[in-house]
């Protein structure tokens, strides 16, 4: 029996999309959270090594033992598996864009990162892990213990060198117009799927193009930019409901 392809989930400027719920609920799917440089077991890769392009390039080998895979981006992980799909379609079932940017305006948050100094980012996620409350609160979600238990192991997760190299590589990615052209193309030859929160829709400078083409668009009710902290079986749910659909 073939195995069915694998699911990969790749997180976004903060954090891990590494759930027990993602692997119980996308069986027979495997499934991969590939802690990416710069993250988790990998946060002391030096910030000069950390971009989108070193990103792909870490994953493909990775990947290359599965003849296609399914790609699961969160935000800045949107544009990650969008550019590795451009650059490997052959190898890619379909991608899922959770709130993936598409723009510069979409990246405001990476933006605003991207020009602090070092010492600034350093200050900014000190104040984060010391209030992971305030970080939830200033989400829009309600900080409970279970919430503040996964806000913590977010935070966590990666140095602040990490989140300005990042920041600053979306922000050169995205402001260039090759960018958009590359995703048109993508969504004419594969199936992208767009999955936004409920909360967070309005925010999500998605081209009118990108909504017409989209194999499916989907919106996860009760929810914002961070839905899978906020319902990690219900978002697991519905990503398995995408690829069943399909």
């Amino acid at each position: 029996m073939r195995q069915a392809a694998p699911v990969v989930f790749i997180n976004g400027l903060i954090g891990t999309l590494d759930y027990p719920a993602l692997h119980a609920t996308m069986v027979p799917h495997p499934v991969l959270t590939p802690a990416l440089p710069g993250y988790g077991p990998l946060d002391s890769v030096s910030p000069d090594r950390i971009d989108i392009p070193a990103q792909i390039n870490y994953l493909h080998p990775l990947l290359m033992e599965y003849e296609r895979v399914h790609l699961v981006g969160h935000s800045v992980g949107g544009v990650i598996a969008m550019l590795y799909a451009c650059q490997y379609p052959d190898a890619i079932a379909s991608v899922i864009s959770v709130e993936g940017n598409f723009s510069l305006k979409d990246a405001f948050w990476s933006s605003n990162v991207a020009r602090m100094a070092s010492t600034e980012v350093e200050t900014l996620m000190a104040g984060f892990r010391a209030d992971p409350a305030g970080w939830l609160t200033k989400a829009g979600i309600t900080p409970t213990p279970q919430y503040l238990e996964t806000a913590r192991a977010w935070l966590a997760y990666q140095p602040a060198t990490t989140l300005q190299a990042m920041a600053r590589s979306v922000v050169a990615v995205t402001g260039e117009s090759r960018y958009a052209e590359a995703l048109q193309a993508l969504f004419a030859r594969t199936p992208v799927h767009l999955l936004a929160g409920e909360h967070s829709r309005d925010g999500w400078d998605m081209p009118e193009w990108a909504l017409a083409q989209a194999t499916s668009f989907t919106v996860m009710p009760g929810t914002g930019h961070l839905m899978m902290l906020e319902q990690p079986e219900r978002f697991a749910r519905i990503i398995r409901q995408i690829l069943d659909g399909q």
